[in-house]
């Protein structure tokens, strides 16, 4: 009984030492973000404010730590010199994984807006040849697309009301959504603006252009995409494999999560597997 009470005395006393020294180093973070303006917190303030990004990733961290401290104290882990290592690995690992999902969300906002692009140039083609300036085509096109090209052209129309020229606004556009077949797009509209060619036909020739890199593309992903299937299989096999194991004989795997060496050969394995995604997904990714 009494040993169990020193355990709990020393983990409130480590908890609230990492209480605080967590809030120093997140009123620290919170001072250096606001002189140095981190781009890469920058492109997520679409999703988040940086501010919050920033302390969720502090606290995610310090929750993901304690409750890898309790669990291995649940599990038989005695040692602090084993529990405390273990916690802080998947401390880290949390801080840097709640920053990974927030930009795959940004990824996936970049493809849904970059699938959009075709139908855009499309739309714009087709209005002009009814008889719409540029500006009308594209409110035209604004009102019946799909997000996110919808709040993009929104911003740019209402960029063009306030006194940006229409080059000026697309050029904007590129700026906040870089991808190829909106730069082929916007250089095509500037130069023909400049130039005062006929944006029409010019339109439909991009129009063919980028509907060609589409299916070529389509082409390109659907043959790598056994190879992302089969390199992701191969990396979580050894976590099924562990997960097995253990429901079937928790006696024999238990000492790779109560001992030292144990969470040494986890740590080496899951490097390893690491690098052999990493690996694996290179040798698969064709650049075009």
């Amino acid at each position: 009984m009494k040993e169990m009470f020193n355990w709990v005395l020393l983990f409130v006393a480590v908890a609230l030492f990492s209480l605080m020294m967590l809030r120093l180093l997140n009123r620290y973070l919170h001072e250096k973000l606001e002189l140095s303006s981190s781009e890469r917190y920058e492109r997520l303030k679409r999703f988040i404010p940086p501010k919050k990004l920033l302390s969720m990733r502090i606290f995610g961290a310090l929750l993901t730590a304690v409750a890898m401290f309790v669990g291995q104290l649940g599990c038989g882990v005695e040692k602090l010199q084993i529990a405390f290592p273990v916690s802080f690995g998947f401390a880290v690992a949390a801080y840097f994984l709640i920053y990974r999902w927030y930009y795959a969300k940004l990824m996936a906002r970049n493809l849904a807006f970059e699938s959009k692009v075709l139908e855009l140039t499309m739309g714009l083609a087709n209005g002009l040849k009814s008889g719409l300036a540029l500006g009308q085509a594209l409110d035209a096109v604004a009102k019946r697309i799909a997000e996110p090209m919808r709040e993009e052209l929104q911003m740019v129309l209402s960029e063009t009301r306030l006194g940006v020229d229409f080059p000026e606004a697309f050029s904007r556009l590129y700026r906040r959504m870089p991808c190829e077949d909106l730069h082929l797009l916007v250089t095509t509209i500037i130069q023909t603006t400049k130039s005062g060619g006929s944006l029409t036909e010019v339109l439909d020739e991009m129009v063919i252009t980028i509907r060609g890199r589409n299916e070529f593309q389509e082409r390109l992903k659907n043959m790598t995409a056994a190879g992302k299937f089969e390199a992701l299989a191969i990396s979580c096999a050894p976590l099924a494999a562990f997960a097995i194991l253990y429901f079937m004989d928790p006696m024999l795997m238990k000492p790779l999560v109560t001992t030292g060496i144990g969470w040494c050969a986890v740590a080496a394995a899951a490097t390893l597997v690491g690098i052999g995604y990493a690996v694996l997904k290179k040798m698969i990714t064709i650049e075009v």
